[in-house]
């Protein structure tokens, strides 16, 4: 048993946007959003236990403690960003600067820029270097309304390089507020200066980097980029069965530049399957009929200048798709998700209930987790308010709107409060 002197009782909120009860598929119509209004979230410890009418919650309450909110705010769940590269060390301005004069994505790798020249700054970079550049750029997220992350490896290629950027990741994960999963992307590029070839590259990761993550619980997770100029699909397929039959979850970037990687992420069962700006009309309905998660990623189409993901024929064929930022020091450094996912429903031309949904619970759906995502009895307090009154506001101001307020696990992070 519980006292009431244990509970507490945050609000009240303008409109409290909930996301509970809309479909984890598919197409979403603002009219299925669930808005409170004048509402109050109960919560004891970390966890939501109640989502109400203030005024009628505070009576049936009485001995809660009370966390006022004065003003008109919209409350939403904590925003989910399930796809970045945040633990790199360098700049590759010169690329985007390259790319901005008309050079190509493979052009400007082909000339030592690309992957391959973050991966020579994040090898020279320690473990503990890492984890200073990965802490501004947590607070950053978190003041943005970001209460998880993934953050992936992939620029290290090598045993002792991956294994020290997933260790940077395991080691941070202490030192912020934000909740952090973390996916091991040693299959990022085929690294130049590997002695034996491809195949031997992932035997390497599979017999010698395995065992060390398995050990040190270091990720759940295992990523590979299947492209022309990466991971072919045959070799991907051999790779993510391997680390299928051993338990790991997998997630694909494909379709980026060329088909292939979705077929491959679909009939293995992937989580998700990550970038489909290339995805046809096939690709589409491969992905709707299954179970796994689309993620769009509008930050690499805006920092590399392609087309975005087909959002609304993906959503319009019955998938879950997800919106995610990509943050990385190449394609994609802007780095900040709402902003994107307003100029993504711009162009595709996606609800807000899709947007958010696709930053919210579809998202934790996208990282195979499930007490985030909504505000919802029995989910963990993770929520953010935004100082208006009505919620249609937020992608009206396409990312200028900023978070006010960030509650995560139930307490109070960054408040107007103390602005």
């Amino acid at each position: 048993m519980h006292s009431n002197k244990e509970y507490k009782l945050v609000g009240p909120f303008t409109q409290i946007l909930t996301m509970d009860s809309i479909p984890e598929k598919g197409v979403i119509g603002d009219d299925a959003l669930q808005l409170i209004s004048n509402g109050g979230i109960l919560i004891l410890r970390n966890t939501i236990v109640e989502v109400g009418i203030y005024r009628e919650m505070k009576q049936t309450h009485p001995n809660a403690t009370l966390e006022y909110i004065e003003g008109d705010h919209v409350a939403m769940p904590g925003l989910i960003d399930a796809h970045t590269h945040i633990c790199f060390a360098g700049n590759r301005s010169g690329d985007f600067a390259d790319r901005n004069a008309g050079k190509t994505y493979q052009e400007i790798a082909a000339g030592g820029g690309g992957i391959w020249s973050s991966v020579k700054h994040t090898r020279a970079a320690s473990q503990d270097e890492l984890v200073g550049l990965m802490k501004p750029r947590l607070a950053r997220l978190l003041r943005n309304g970001i209460t998880t992350v993934e953050i992936k490896s992939g620029y290290g290629l090598s045993l002792t390089h991956e294994l020290k950027m997933l260790r940077a990741i395991q080691q941070v994960k202490e030192l912020t507020e934000v909740d952090i999963i973390s996916t091991c992307l040693a299959a990022h590029i085929v690294p130049r200066d590997f002695d034996g070839g491809v195949t031997a590259y992932l035997s390497m990761v599979i017999n010698e980097m395995v065992p060390v993550i398995k050990e040190e619980k270091l990720t759940k997770r295992f990523d590979i980029f299947i492209e022309e100029n990466a991971y072919d699909v045959n070799v991907a397929k051999d790779y993510l069965t391997q680390l299928k039959n051993l338990d790991f979850q997998l997630t694909v970037h494909g379709d980026q530049f060329s088909v292939g990687g979705s077929k491959v992420a679909v009939e293995l069962g992937a989580v998700s399957v990550d970038h489909l700006e290339v995805s046809g009309d096939h690709e589409i309905d491969l992905i709707a009929k299954s179970d796994i998660v689309a993620v769009a990623l509008p930050g690499a189409s805006i920092g590399i200048g392609c087309a975005f993901t087909p959002a609304r024929k993906l959503l319009d064929a019955g998938a879950c798709l997800a919106i995610a930022s990509d943050w990385n020091p190449g394609s994609a450094p802007m780095g900040d998700l709402l902003t994107q996912a307003s100029i993504l429903a711009s162009f595709e031309k996606l609800s807000t209930a899709e947007v958010f949904a696709g930053i919210t619970y579809r998202a934790a759906k996208a990282l195979k987790i499930h007490s985030v995502g909504k505000i919802a009895s029995g989910y963990q307090a993770d929520f953010i308010s935004f100082a208006t009154k009505d919620y249609r506001d937020i992608l009206y101001h396409q990312g200028m709107m900023k978070v006010d307020s960030v509650w995560k696990a139930g307490k109070i992070i960054n408040s107007y409060f103390d602005t």
